[in-house]
């Protein structure tokens, strides 16, 4: 296990260091009255980050998010389009101390001294779980034996490799072990020996249909999730032995998880009482994250203020951004995709929405104009094929049928879902929880 060199910061040298710093939070916080001195800052006291203004300042030129220049780190890509790339960037130190804990927190769930595990989560263009979880494991207080194989990796090559070193784990997102589950039901005499008894993912939730199919091809198989984290907001939760399916417990001292309404924007505490989930992360200052939304919606199974490590529920994505499979798609992004044809075909508002049937997710846009039956099959191509442009990624997933077909529904304006409360207009909607 290398050296461990965590590092973390208390909220008042996190927002001294973020409004001395970064143009973005001195103008953010220029409103707002901080003690900065002993006199601990209350966290509800200060605004929540809007996503478009944070991301439209953390740009490859002329950055304002960022509070020094980056000459010893690592970068990653953290979803956007082609065009305007979102990425997060990490020091040395940052990087460290952000697999060091998310390793403890995978140690505290159950990993045994000697566990084989497959690492099937994807790496490269600049995307970041496959060496997240190399150099997590790598840190973990309980050793393991990582086989490095990679999402990327033939499937069938893959569970050969599995086979050949008595691998018992597996680890990756649930799309990628659902296709090594397929695999092996289409090959299992040419796999004989093959004894998966774990199964570890991240990345996405794991639906109940896909629960039920991947204990059905491996028998007696205990499926756990690896964590909770992103590139963007960084650490998130762990899931222990008592967090049931979507559960996972807050990062100690290392992450504020903070659960709002989602119209007043208060603080919940109540148990089973549904908001946005915001991170504030006490480990970053190159790249301050603090009161930024996830992008989930969750309640509390423990009260926050009574409960150490509380434990707390995902029930489906909100409205910055949609997870299809693996795939981030932010709401923004989208915009730009369609707002070259607002005007010609009239659209005057649109939503994603995200289902999940036959163990894979799909993706429906749908697309408000006064006259649906008017528009042609050459509009649909065009957005979808504008889509695919930004978001390779998702292209590919399509294309090999790892998620359902992205389809376009052209609507009235009165057919777009709304808020049963406020009547606003949902921006994306998740059929998934």
């Amino acid at each position: 296990m290398p050296h461990r060199v965590s590092k973390i910061y208390t909220l008042n040298e996190l927002v001294n260091v973020a409004t001395s710093k970064s143009p973005y939070y001195k103008d953010l916080y220029r409103n707002v009255v901080t003690s900065l001195d002993s006199t601990p800052i209350e966290l509800a006291s200060l605004p929540i980050v809007d996503q478009k203004e944070f991301w439209a300042a953390n740009t490859m030129d002329n950055n304002r998010l960022l509070t020094d220049d980056t000459n010893d780190g690592i970068v990653f890509r953290s979803g956007g389009t082609t065009g305007s790339p979102k990425f997060s960037i990490f020091t040395r130190q940052e990087w460290n101390t952000f697999t060091e804990i998310f390793g403890d927190g995978m140690a505290a769930g159950g990993l045994t001294a000697g566990e084989k595990i497959a690492n099937y989560f994807y790496g490269g263009g600049l995307y970041a779980s496959f060496l997240f979880i190399y150099k997590s494991l790598e840190y973990a207080s309980v050793p393991t034996v990582q086989y490095p194989i990679a999402g990327g990796t033939d499937p069938l090559e893959a569970l050969k490799m599995m086979q050949d070193f008595n691998v018992g784990t597996m680890a990756g997102v649930p799309t990628g072990l659902m296709t090594l589950g397929q695999t092996y039901l289409a090959h299992k005499n040419e796999l004989p020996n093959l004894n998966i008894n774990r199964l570890l993912f991240g990345g996405e939730s794991l639906q109940a249909d896909q629960r039920r199919l991947l204990s059905e091809i491996f028998p007696g198989v205990k499926i756990v999730s690896i964590g909770y984290a992103s590139v963007d907001a960084g650490l998130l939760g762990y899931a222990d032995p008592t967090c049931e399916i979507d559960q996972h417990r807050v990062f100690g001292d290392s992450t504020m998880i903070e659960i709002v309404d989602h119209e007043t924007e208060a603080v919940i505490h109540d148990v089973r009482k549904r908001g946005r989930v915001l991170v504030t992360n006490l480990t970053r200052t190159l790249m301050p994250i603090i009161r930024y939304p996830a992008g989930d919606v969750a309640e509390w199974v423990d009260d926050p203020r009574t409960t150490k490590n509380p434990r707390f529920k995902l029930l489906g994505r909100g409205e910055e951004a949609a997870r299809v499979g693996p795939v981030s798609l932010y709401f923004d992004d989208l915009d730009l995709v369609i707002s070259p044809y607002k005007q010609q075909l009239s659209i005057s508002g649109f939503q994603m929405e995200i289902y999940h049937r036959e163990e894979r997710d799909g993706l429906i846009l749908r697309i408000a104009v006064p006259n649906p039956e008017s528009i042609t099959k050459a509009d649909t191509t065009k957005i979808l094929d504008g889509l695919f442009v930004q978001r390779p990624m998702l292209r590919d997933w399509v294309a090999t049928k790892k998620v359902h077909a992205t389809t376009i529904q052209w609507v009235h304006q009165d057919q777009l879902l709304t808020n049963s409360r406020t009547g606003k207009m949902r921006r994306i909607v998740d059929l998934r929880f």
